[in-house]
């Protein structure tokens, strides 16, 4: 990373609490950063979905962005126009070049231009920041230099040139970051410093309040969020007619896409559980429960990815996606069925996951997480066996957890684990696959024994990995059909 700059700057920041932290659980906002490469066409698609999301509802926020050069900038000036009418405040930090500060988007009295000096470490970063009480959303990445880039050099075709750095939804992260941006206007523009600092620290104010921040990041707007960004990122990997399409021509572009579609599902997730206050670790715990429970009933190494994966997204099912609001253009594809699904209703977030089309399992593992061992539960009211395997075991987990967390708030955990277990016990045969409970209770009696399970918050730069070329079998009516317990020999 370059020094001087602001990656650097929020990098050493995590890297110092991470020190200091060594030894101890870290609380959010305080571990290392999950840090990774990213195309340009990549970057591009990214920041168009998420700037896409201000012209679609009534945040009102703080953007602060970085271009390198003005003639990137050029090229994004008439939609900035558009996004200035939506903006109260946007800055612009980029090198001087091209015609920057003539384009009448320049000129808006709410947008403000950063000419960076030659030298300025900034001018080599891809930034984009945005802050608001309601949205918070950031790409913050500089450009590989020639000696990163190694024997291959630097790619002849400007898509394939790669950045390293990370983006993310958290509000702390992008939050923090934008102080960092701020702090480095002040060297070009002390008056506009004082500003944004004032403007910074006004909507802190109303993103640290409880009740804001429960209404303002609950789910409603992130499945249109998320939908856009996986859309956009689809939509880079076509290619002209007559071309091959981006996977074909570029491998690594290809993967890098792909990587990225699967973080915004990540993301979301992840940040549906920071605002849960009550219980922010619940994707964390389900999923380790989920998987030593697969480990337990032997289940291969592909399956036992695709538990975690979808333990990791067990709340994004309750999603309220709104995929409808996007442009006529965009392609319906996120509400279609497998011709192996059954005849029901979608909730919405799996509408929503459906969107990849890798994560159609997935999507079919959260829907009928709500099954019921009898059959009288929804969607579909499959019955026994007929659920697939892994929608009972991560119906079963997401309810323990989540009772455990409720009982918790008034009693010590080993006694909220034993009544939670207990409910789950009494409710077996009924609700549950009474072999899954009876799994359950040896890994909770072994916890309580001394058994320990470790609990990590999951990497989602680096994440493709949960994405196995098995994922649609075992599911309904799909080949290799396995609904069942395997036995033992």
């Amino acid at each position: 990373m370059l020094t001087g700059s602001i990656l650097q700057a929020l990098s050493d920041a995590h890297q110092s609490k991470g020190d200091a932290a060594a030894g101890m659980a870290e609380p959010s906002g305080t571990e290392p950063l999950n840090l990774g490469v990213y195309y340009k066409n990549t970057l591009v698609a990214l920041c168009h979905a998420l700037e896409d999301a201000i012209l679609a509802h009534d945040y009102e926020p703080l953007m602060i962005t970085a271009f390198q050069q003005g003639k990137w900038y050029l090229q994004e000036a008439e939609r900035y126009g558009a996004i200035a009418q939506h903006a109260p405040q946007i800055v612009i930090m980029a090198a001087p070049d091209g015609g920057f500060a003539d384009h009448p988007t320049s000129q808006r009295p709410n947008v403000a231009l950063i000419s960076l000096d030659d030298d300025d470490p900034v001018a080599q970063e891809w930034h984009l920041i945005i802050l608001s009480p309601r949205y918070t959303a950031m790409v913050l990445c500089q450009e590989l230099s020639v000696e990163d880039y190694g024997p291959e050099g630097v790619p002849e075709h400007d898509l394939a040139r790669k950045f390293y750095g990370l983006w993310t939804f958290e509000p702390s992260l992008v939050l923090e970051t934008a102080q960092l941006a701020i702090a480095h206007v002040q060297r070009y523009d002390p008056q506009l410093h004082q500003q944004l600092t004032a403007q910074v620290t006004a909507i802190a104010r109303q993103i640290e309040q409880q009740d804001i921040r429960q209404e303002s990041l609950n789910a409603d707007h992130l499945g249109d969020i998320v939908f856009r960004v996986v859309d956009y990122l689809q939509t880079c990997h076509q290619s002209p007619t007559g071309q091959a399409p981006i996977a074909v021509q570029w491998p690594d572009l290809g993967d890098n896409l792909v990587s990225n579609e699967l973080q915004a599902y990540l993301r979301v997730a992840q940040l549906i559980d920071q605002t849960d206050l009550k219980n922010p670790l619940a994707a964390t715990e389900v999923a380790t429960l989920a998987e030593a429970m697969g480990q337990l009933l032997d289940l291969p190494a592909w399956q036992l990815n695709r538990l975690r994966l979808a333990s990791l997204m067990h709340r994004i099912a309750y999603l309220q996606h709104q995929g409808e609001a996007l442009s006529a253009g965009t392609s319906p594809r996120y509400g279609e069925e497998d011709a192996a699904s059954p005849s029901c209703p979608l909730m919405p977030g799996t509408q929503l996951l459906r969107g990849m089309n890798r994560l159609k399992a997935i999507a079919t593992i959260l829907n009928h997480q709500t099954e019921r061992w009898d059959g009288t539960g929804y969607p579909a009211q499959l019955a026994g066996d007929e659920i697939p395997l892994e929608s009972r075991l991560l119906g079963l987990v997401a309810a323990f957890q989540q009772r455990v967390a409720v009982l918790g708030a008034t009693m010590a955990e080993p006694e909220a684990m034993s009544q939670a277990l207990a409910q789950c016990q009494e409710e077996e045969g009924v609700r549950w696959d009474p072999k899954l409970v009876e799994t359950l209770s040896l890994i909770i009696n072994g916890l309580q024994q001394g058994l320990s399970l470790s609990t990590s918050i999951p990497k989602i730069a680096a994440g493709l990995w949960l994405l196995d070329s098995r994922g649609d079998e075992g599911l309904l009516g799909s080949r290799g059909d396995r609904t069942s317990l395997p036995t033992r020999s």
